[in-house]
């Protein structure tokens, strides 16, 4: 629970020797942290089976440059609640411009376009949690 606080994070799970720790809490002042049971591994499918099951193909990503979350967080795509967002998909940016942001440790960090172009995709929601590294939008 102390992690969540120092880091601003709504959830974290940990997983070590077949034990799954979930600590989460919602966004209230009086919020509770719930713990996860740990999970209990199901069976391994038969061999045949797993031959016979195929997932369905992952949607073809977007060409251009993919905008990657510089921090752990909570991203939010416009200033305000009740403002627009900073960018919508097929908005043409100029480099520098803030597409978004995210917020770390109660600290907003706002999201530059790496170059100009137009937004192709946007890959999270508001309010999303992410992780660094984490593709946020597509720039091409």
């Amino acid at each position: 629970a102390g992690i969540l606080n120092e880091t601003g994070l709504s959830e974290i799970e940990v997983e070590h020797d077949g034990l799954k720790i979930r600590v989460a809490r919602t966004l209230t002042a009086s919020a509770p942290v719930t713990l996860a049971a740990p999970a209990v591994a199901a069976p391994p499918a038969p061999a045949q089976a797993a031959e016979s099951v195929t997932a369905p193909p992952a949607p073809a990503p977007a060409a251009g440059d993919a905008v990657k979350s510089p921090m752990v967080g909570t991203v939010y795509l416009q200033p305000q609640p009740d403002a627009p967002s900073f960018v919508k998909v097929g908005d043409t940016v100029a480099e520098g411009q803030t597409l978004m942001i995210v917020e770390a440790m109660k600290t907003m960090n706002p999201i530059p376009a790496p170059r100009a172009g137009k937004i192709l995709e946007i890959l999270v929601l508001n309010g999303q949690p992410v992780e660094f590294g984490e593709p946020l939008a597509i720039i091409g």
